[in-house]
Parts: C-alpha cells; sequence; structure tokens
C-alpha cells in the first residue's frame, strides 16, 4: 500500500506512506479488561463484568498493539448483537482481502453479523484464486446497485486496509449517515473519523495488525477449524504480498507470519500463487515492450486503452519491465475507462529496485495533486501507482482517429512529466 488501486500487491495511491506513526494518541494507562478466551466475549464466567486475568499470549503482543485490544474489545462489545459493513478498497489486495475476513470472524465472537465488500473490481489472476479456494465470505456491490441495498439494515461501516478515499461506497456510506465504527489501516494520511481508530504507517501489512488483534486473543484460532486455517493462509499471504515476498518485512511482520504459520494450509498457499497468467495480461506485457522508452534506466512504457477488468494487468507488466538489464524502475500506464461510474482514467504502476528512489516522492512530484490537495499518486518501498482523471476529455472513443491522438497526447505529456525528474540535465524529445 498497498495499496494503489491497480495493484494487488501495493496500496491505494490515493493514501500513500508518509511517514512513520500512529493517528491514535497513546494513553498513559493501560487498562487489562481484555477477557480470557472463551466462546463468547459477553460474560467473564462469573456473572459479571469485573476485572480479569489477562492471557499471557495478550501480554505479550501489548509490546506490539498495547492499548489497543483494549479499545477494540470495547468498541465490539458496545456494538454487540449489530450489524456491519466491512468496506475494502475498490479494487482489494490480497492484504485488504484477509484482513476484510479476518475482521469478520473477530466480530463475530461478540455476536456481530458483518458483510465484507468491495465496488470495483477483482481482476487479478492471484486474488481471483485466493477469493475462489479459500471460499472467502466476500461480496461485490458495483457502483450501479448501489441505490438499491438495503442500507437502513446496518448499524455501522468498518474500514480495513483503507480509510474510505478509496472506496466508491464511502459517499454511499456518508449519504445514509452509517456511523464509521473503526478504520484498520498501515498507510497514512486520511481524516476519516471514528469509534476506533489504529493506523500505523510503520507496519508493512495491515494483516499484520489483525494477526496481533488474533495473538491477543480476540479470536482464539483452531486447527480443526476449516475457516480458521484458510483464513490464516490469507493472512500470511496478504503479509507475503505487502512485503515482497517477506524481503522487506519487519520484525512485527515476521513474527505474525511465525504465528500463523501454526494454522496455515501450506498446499493452500501454494496453489494460490501458482496461478498462471491471462492471456489479457500477457497482452498487455507484450504491448509494454513493445512501446518501452529506456532513459537513465528507467523504463517507459505506455499500453494503450484497456478494459476496466484488465487494469491488473498494468502493474504485472510494470513487474516484467524492471527486470531487463539496466533497468531499475519501471513505469507503465494506461487509459482505463470505468463505464459503472463514467469516467476515464489514466492508471499507472511503478516498480523499482533502487534503493534510494522513493516512488512516493517521485510520483507526487511528478503528477502533483488535484484543486483539494489531494495527490494524483502515491507509493510505498519499491512500488507506487498513479491515478489521474480525464474530466472533460473522457469517453467518445468510437472515432479511431480521435482516440489514437487523445491516447498520443496523454502519453506525450505524462512522458514530458516523468523525465523532467528523470533527466533534469537535458531536454528529451518524445516521440
Amino acid at each position: 500500500m498497498s495499496q494503489e488501486p491497480t495493484d494487488p500487491h501495493a496500496h491505494p495511491v490515493l493514501e500513500p506512506d508518509l511517514e512513520a506513526g500512529s493517528s491514535s494518541t497513546e494513553p498513559t494507562e493501560v487498562s487489562n479488561s481484555i477477557p480470557a478466551a472463551t466462546n463468547s466475549y459477553g460474560s467473564n464466567g462469573n456473572g459479571g463484568g469485573g476485572a480479569m486475568m489477562v492471557p499471557a499470549s495478550v501480554e505479550r503482543v501489548r509490546r506490539f498493539s498495547d492499548y489497543r485490544l483494549d479499545e477494540l474489545h470495547r468498541l465490539l462489545t458496545r456494538h454487540a448483537g449489530e450489524r456491519h459493513l466491512v468496506i475494502l478498497q475498490d479494487f482489494p489486495d490480497p492484504d485488504a482481502l484477509a484482513c476484510g475476513w479476518a475482521y469478520l470472524l473477530i466480530a463475530q465472537q461478540y455476536d456481530i453479523r458483518c458483510d465484507l465488500v468491495y465496488a470495483g473490481t477483482i481482476s487479478h489472476q492471484e486474488n481471483i484464486a485466493l477469493v475462489k479456494l479459500t471460499g472467502m465470505p466476500v461480496q461485490n456491490w458495483p457502483a450501479s446497485t448501489l441505490k438499491d441495498r438495503d442500507w437502513h439494515s446496518y448499524q455501522g461501516c468498518v474500514f480495513v486496509d483503507n480509510q474510505g478515499a478509496t472506496s466508491q461506497l464511502t459517499q454511499w456510506v456518508q449519504q445514509m449517515e452509517l456511523p464509521v465504527l473503526a478504520v484498520i489501516d498501515h498507510h497514512a494520511g486520511g481524516d476519516t473519523v471514528a469509534e476506533f481508530v489504529d493506523i500505523r504507517p510503520n507496519i508493512k501489512a495491515t494483516a499484520t495488525i489483525l494477526t496481533q488483534y488474533l495473538q491477543g486473543e480476540l479470536l482464539v484460532l483452531d486447527r480443526n477449524v476449516a475457516e480458521h486455517i484458510k483464513c490464516a493462509t490469507a493472512l500470511i499471504h496478504g503479509i507475503r504480498s505487502d512485503t515482497n515476498g517477506l524481503l522487506q518485512a519487519q520484525e512485527e511482520d515476521l513474527l505474525a507470519v511465525a504465528y500463523l504459520s501454526r494454522y496455515y494450509d501450506s498446499q493452500l498457499l501454494r496453489s494460490i500463487l501458482q496461478v498462471n497468467r491471462t492471456k489479457q495480461a500477457m497482452d498487455v506485457i507484450e504491448r509494454a515492450l513493445k512501446n518501452r522508452m529506456i532513459q537513465n534506466n528507467f523504463s517507459l512504457s505506455g499500453v494503450g486503452y484497456l478494459r476496466y477488468d484488465a487494469r491488473d494487468a498494468i502493474p504485472q507488466a510494470a513487474d516484467f519491465l524492471v527486470t531487463e538489464d539496466n533497468v531499475h524502475t519501471a513505469v507503465v500506464y494506461g487509459i482505463v475507462y470505468d463505464k459503472d461510474r463514467e469516467r476515464e482514467l489514466v492508471i499507472g504502476s511503478l516498480r523499482t529496485t533502487k534503493l534510494t528512489l522513493d516512488p512516493d516522492e517521485f510520483l507526487k512530484e511528478a503528477f502533483g495533486h488535484d484543486p483539494q490537495g489531494r495527490f494524483f499518486g502515491g507509493g510505498r518501498s519499491q512500488a507506487g501507482g498513479f491515478e489521474i482523471p480525464m474530466g472533460f476529455l473522457a469517453g467518445l472513443n468510437d472515432n479511431p482517429n480521435y482516440a489514437n491522438l487523445k491516447w498520443e497526447v496523454y502519453d506525450t505529456q505524462i512522458k514530458q512529466k516523468l523525465l523532467r525528474l528523470i533527466s533534469p540535465e537535458k531536454q528529451v524529445q518524445v516521440t
């Protein structure tokens, strides 16, 4: 982060990592109010709500999440028996999918029914395999169906691995005045107000945060419960994907993986990772190879127009181009039309192996921000992405001459903005 909207292994570009830290202020006193492991958190076993012994595993995990376990327990206790929406970004990656599922299972312990939803598309083959092979209870709510949803049946919503900026559902949440109960994320930025906020940019994956909740026994995993095994597998996949195969993992991430290793299914994870690229993705990679321009060890490639459900091929092409000799950074971009929202976007993805290049700073400087101060691009270590609405020039692509002309203009403009940073010492002719 993740994010970036186009990348199943990165994070939403509109919520980039800006600096380490949490949006919450740590209290000076911590109340040991988390109950011991039981099937229900509504009672302490003594018929009352008195103080209880905190499990040893909670004490161990306090050095990671300390008071947050107490805060989340109190939130869930307050809302016991309700029905909530757990909202993912429009194009959820493995981290988001796994975390949403883990939160759903935790909430069940408090008799809270959750629906795990997203409004966009899952198109990357690994993400499709993750959902299908695990039987993950995630629901697609396309934008065209949102007005017909029974919003009044929900008492609140939760944002997981995002803060609302990358979901079409957010405007409906606001319109329906649905309370935001929790925001759990590892991306900095955002100003969403909620009863519970756990935002930790210093952690590499939101799945690490959810795993710490499990370590704190807000949900006791059971090796005999198939759903627990599959969710643990999904969480490991989420951490793995957001840490570049654990190469960028920090202590918290590795400790989370070590804990999950007691429960996950290695064969299931192998099956998820061994899916083949689609012909659609291969065609985009072919275009990216054909159109690439190499300057100062940067590979820049525009792939033209793409269908909305093919946008995940862009980061896959960037992953491929960055492996070329004498290339340390690859940027791939194309024009995507979102017919549900009737808008056209330039969507791009960046991959780099250069440790001194910060994708977040690079893309922010290259593309700037909109009139509201919202950056068009951003990223994390070694990965980033951007989304630029085309506004007035969107649509009308039935005329091939007009479509080609529009693409040439945007292709040239994007290259010029990138080359201004790549080769500031000289003017590079874009053809």
